[in-house]
């Protein structure tokens, strides 16, 4: 079973909700779509995370060692985020997940 244009293009729309800043481009072009909107938003708050931990890591040099394994982590939240899109699911991220639903837009 093939699916339709409109659903390929959801999940494309989905999946890079979860390639750092590429989160936004569904939120910025008011993305109606249900699905997708779940998982900009999931996106967004690892987004937010990565930039968080960026900046403190920048300021506190000394923690920086634990820049590599928190890389790890965001790309193991990643992938499992696109897991999700690809299974069709809106499952929250592990750890963020529940702090999108905060957001509004």
């Amino acid at each position: 079973m093939e699916e339709t244009p409109k659903k390929e293009q959801t999940n494309i729309m989905a999946i890079i909700s979860y390639i750092v800043f590429l989160c936004l481009i569904p939120i910025l072009t008011k993305e109606k779509d249900e699905f997708i909107s779940f998982h900009a938003k999931q996106g967004l708050v690892l987004f937010i995370g990565e930039a968080a931990a960026w900046v403190i890591f920048s300021f506190i040099p000394f923690l920086w060692p634990l820049n590599n394994l928190l890389r790890i982590l965001w790309l193991v939240l990643s992938i499992v985020g696109i897991i999700n899109v690809v299974n069709k699911e809106k499952k929250e991220l592990p750890l963020l997940g529940k702090f999108a639903e905060k957001i509004k837009y």
